[in-house]
């Protein structure tokens, strides 16, 4: 079965809209290579439609000698979305519908794994769903202070696993979950 792997820029106060404008100050050579790791075994990858509509409005204008250009424009893409009727990107097909059960057939496929690269708000739907099978996380070194879109907002609890820890130079830590039951509580409150 086909593993879905997130890979997210994180800050420290959990915000993961528009790493863009706090990210690329700390983005260096491990970094990129954590970021090749997510996507060095995959065939496709799944966008929510915010992070689908700004990736296909930037990276097919973009040719092979800019990095990821040629592994994001020419791999398969998935994006979910109910409200998309069409897309003009090259190997892109649109989920709407019963995407769990459209997700669980991509994951049954034959192929390599499934890479998510942002899109927040599916990565904590498929994590509650149990679909997604490892949480990789680029924790940055900075309190951004404001955006509306942390990853971890107000809900029900979920349990993770650390899977792996690294600590980069530039003090960005990539930890790597998986899904997890929470422990009982030994000291029983």
């Amino acid at each position: 079965m086909r593993k879905i792997i997130s890979g997210l820029f994180i800050s420290l106060d959990g915000v993961v809209e528009a790493p863009d404008q706090w990210h690329f100050p700390y983005f260096n050579d491990e970094m990129g290579e954590a970021v090749s790791g997510t996507v060095a075994n995959a065939d496709a990858v799944l966008f929510g439609r915010r992070t689908f509509t700004d990736f296909q409005s930037y990276w097919p204008s973009q040719g092979p000698e800019v990095p990821f250009s040629s592994f994001i424009n020419n791999v398969r893409k998935y994006v979910v979305s109910d409200t998309l009727t069409e897309t003009t990107w090259a190997d892109s097909s649109i989920i709407s519908g019963d995407v769990a059960a459209q997700i669980r057939d991509l994951k049954a496929a034959e192929g390599k794994d499934i890479s998510i690269t942002g899109s927040g708000t599916l990565v904590m739907w498929l994590l509650r769903q149990g679909l997604l099978d490892e949480l990789r996380l680029l924790v940055h070194p900075i309190i951004v202070g404001e955006g509306k879109k942390r990853l971890f907002d107000d809900g029900e609890r979920l349990g993770l696993e650390l899977v792996d820890l690294k600590v980069f130079k530039n003090g960005v830590t990539h930890q790597i979950y998986a899904r997890a039951d929470i422990p009982e509580n030994p000291m029983g409150f």
